[in-house]
């Protein structure tokens, strides 16, 4: 069984269990299959808001996919979420990767 295949096993298993999804979304990002990452990125954030690593991972999937201005969105929410959670370190990446990205416009 390949690692796809175990990944998507343990999000039907345990689909409410934020680690196996955003597991998922990162293997299949890493695969190509952006669509799809963006997919299970966008469940993720939906089922686990307060999920921080999250954030990060999908406003450079957006921004790679070329949508910038839903990256941007992402990137925000992150820092919120981030500085909610006592994180400052994901709090100043999420704003980092938000101020590179309008840098880049």
């Amino acid at each position: 069984m390949d690692r796809l295949a175990v990944l998507r096993d343990f999000v039907a298993r345990s689909p409410d269990d934020p680690f196996p999804r955003y597991g998922l979304a990162m293997e299949l990002a890493a695969r190509g299959q952006l669509e799809e990452a963006r997919q299970a990125f966008q469940e993720l954030v939906d089922r686990a808001p307060g999920y921080v690593p999250a954030y990060l991972m999908y406003g450079n999937l957006l921004a790679r996919m070329g949508d910038k201005a839903r990256a941007r969105e992402i990137y925000r929410a992150g820092a919120e979420v981030s500085a909610r959670a006592g994180d400052s370190k994901a709090e100043s990446e999420n704003l980092a990767a938000l101020a590179e990205l309008e840098g880049a416009e």
